[in-house]
């Protein structure tokens, strides 16, 4: 599937390129997926810096958009150590070698993998993490953010019955973890967790490092269970 590719590119903090080659783009999403064609010609219609801008405001802000699709399911329990390394044990399967940018689990990676697959291959490995596709998407709609179709469309190529609406009840009574307010909590106490460490220990960890780790105890993550099939 040569859409899950052009998805992946899409869901990619945005880069020139895309915008360099905007014709052949437009054309693959218009002949393969062409209820996603409006929002790809206004996407790449927009200038550059405004889109890497609003990716920033979506994904970088808070882990409930996260793009690492095991930060949904796991969280920072030991099951995702070893979910990554099945993961990435069938990446060495398939011949794919990985950089160091990406962890195995980041969404537009994952899709990259899928296109390298067959067609029924490729729908089997979208339906595994429909449920977390129905979260972002949801997520997305709930902040009036037309990213949500990506991952309609990513439900629609999956033959799921899963879509962003499925989840709207949830979505709307989840706290909010990228406003300011949320943000400021988890640096104020960063700040007080890295002066104790220095006092301990010089090198533990990176503040970056510690901030990460620690966000998403301070607005509680909602997670999916995709052996159900549905969120909890």
């Amino acid at each position: 599937m040569p859409i899950l590719k052009m998805i992946a590119l899409l869901l990619e903090y945005p880069d020139a390129m895309l915008w360099d080659n905007r014709d052949e783009a437009q054309a693959l999403v218009t002949q393969d997926a062409p209820t996603l064609a409006p929002w790809v010609e206004n996407y790449l219609s927009a200038p550059l810096l405004d889109q890497q801008e609003l990716w920033c405001d979506l994904f970088e802000r808070g882990s409930s958009m996260s793009l690492l699709l095991f930060e949904h399911v796991h969280g920072e329990s030991r099951d995702r150590g070893q979910a990554m390394v099945d993961l990435m044990a069938q990446y060495e399967q398939a011949g794919l070698q990985l950089d160091c940018r990406e962890l195995p689990d980041h969404l537009p990676l994952y899709l990259e993998f899928l296109s390298t697959r067959s067609p029924e291959e490729a729908r089997e490995g979208l339906q595994n993490v429909a449920p977390i596709l129905a979260l972002l998407g949801g997520r997305l709609k709930e902040r009036q953010s037309n990213y949500y179709q990506l991952f309609d469309t990513l439900l629609l190529l999956a033959n799921s019955p899963l879509r962003s609406d499925s989840v709207t009840h949830q979505v709307k009574v989840e706290p909010r973890d990228d406003t300011r307010q949320a943000l400021d909590a988890v640096w104020e106490e960063e700040q007080v967790k890295f002066i104790e460490d220095n006092a301990t220990s010089a090198c533990d960890s990176s503040p970056l490092q510690s901030y990460q780790k620690r966000f998403s105890q301070d607005v509680a993550p909602q997670y999916v269970d995709v052996r159900s099939g549905g969120p909890k």
